[in-house]
């Protein structure tokens, strides 16, 4: 047991790498919101909820990073405190419960650790409590439920046709879910051993310790315990969720805001313009207090309006020398910072740029991840365009150039809450 730990802690691994497109939408499933939360938001405080999970460990895709946060944002602080910096998957389940053991091993092992699909947000406390017994009672435990349907061995015979080879008997079998329980040192070490030959596709980690040698047990599952894997199961969690049905911790209610902003700039001598935070080579620049970044400003009056909070001018004055020549970059993180501070979320933001030129087409995707960057935002959540006015008014002389932009953000409802 070369990871063993004699201090009775438990610590759950969430697996949470996975792409889960198959609901639709293009964002992975764990983070898809259902009743105003994301899935894997969900799921960390429903292991959350059961005092004897010491430390929770997220195992997350590379890019994944900005909804991650967002999923820690939805958190009530002493919940965070428990969750672990995450770490980042691999190419299989797998290697994505290997890198969460690992993370573990290198700080203070617990002795027994859970394994857990981030898309079972319906966790409840007795299950996790089952499986932690059994786990310490036998080394190696799965929840399992009863199968109801008849099921059939099948040898393929052409695409979409198997022969019947068997059926097995229903009382002998078992729909295992997670989470999956295990003593933590003959996890690793059959982790590494499968690693070492080369072996990465074991679906769940019963199987693998089976593969191990390692005795396994199948527990009291929970029919109500299952996983989202289709668009339909989204939907029937929204309902869910939003009628308290799974016994869902309570959760503030929000109300959604739309704020719009507009900014305009003037053409000057110069070489280059900003536009989003991207400095684009252009023959001139634009006569401005601070750089002059008309997305960027827009941007920001837009989350202002949002939470009613004046405007650009009103935070950052032109009459102030301090911000002459400034990065508008501090204006929208700043803008941002007030938004969480009302304990607000950003869902969307959209601009739309007006100008004869320079074209942004080239610089399009470099503008939407500086944008996502400076607010903290999946790169999903910002969209930028380009027009022209069709050669009328000011931007049509190329005379300057506009942005129009909106936020969209769900703040705590305060009537709601009183």
């Amino acid at each position: 047991m070369s990871a063993a730990s004699e201090n009775g802690s438990v610590a759950a691994i969430v697996v949470a790498a996975g792409r889960g497109i198959r609901v639709g939408g293009g964002v992975p499933k764990q983070y898809r919101r259902v009743a105003g939360q994301a899935v894997l938001t969900r799921t960390l405080a429903a292991l959350a909820s059961h005092a004897d999970v010491a430390t929770i460990q997220p195992v997350i895709a590379a890019d994944a990073a900005d909804f991650f946060r967002e999923c820690l944002e939805d958190l009530d602080p002493s919940i965070r405190a428990r969750i672990a910096e995450p770490v980042e998957g691999g190419a299989t389940r797998q290697m994505s419960v290997r890198a969460g053991l690992e993370a573990l091993a290198a700080g203070a092992a617990p002795e027994i650790v859970l394994v857990h699909d981030a898309a079972r947000p319906f966790i409840r406390p007795d299950l996790i409590a089952r499986a932690i017994k059994a786990g310490r009672d036998h080394g190696g435990a799965v929840p399992g439920v009863a199968v109801t349907d008849t099921v059939k061995r099948v040898e393929e015979i052409e695409p979409g046709i198997g022969r019947v080879t068997e059926t097995p008997a229903r009382d002998t079998l078992r729909a295992v879910q997670t989470p999956q329980s295990f003593a933590f040192g003959p996890l690793l070490d059959a982790h590494r051993a499968a690693a070492a030959q080369d072996l990465h596709a074991f679906t769940d980690d019963g199987a693998l310790a089976e593969w191990a040698r390692l005795p396994v047990v199948v527990f009291a599952g929970d029919i109500d315990n299952r996983k989202i894997t289709q668009a339909s199961d989204l939907i029937e969690a929204d309902r869910a969720f939003s009628s308290d049905a799974a016994g869902a911790t309570a959760m503030t209610q929000y109300v959604t805001r739309l704020g719009t902003g507009f900014d305009v700039h003037a053409f000057t001598e110069g070489d280059h313009v900003w536009l989003g935070g991207i400095r684009i080579p252009a023959d001139r620049g634009v006569l401005a207090h601070s750089d002059g970044d008309v997305a960027l400003h827009a941007l920001t009056d837009a989350l202002l309006g949002a939470i009613a909070d004046g405007d650009i001018g009103t935070h950052f004055p032109p009459s102030d020398e301090k911000w002459r020549g400034a990065s508008s970059d501090q204006f929208l993180a700043h803008a941002c910072e007030l938004v969480r501070a009302r304990g607000g979320r950003i869902d969307h933001l959209d601009i739309t740029v007006l100008a004869e030129a320079p074209r942004i087409g080239k610089h399009r995707e470099d503008i939407r991840a500086r944008i996502a960057a400076i607010a903290g935002v999946p790169l999903s959540a910002v969209s930028i365009k380009a027009t022209t006015t069709e050669k009328l008014g000011f931007v049509g002389r190329a005379e300057g150039l506009a942005a129009q932009a909106a936020a969209t953000v769900r703040l705590p409802d305060e009537e709601a809450d009183a």
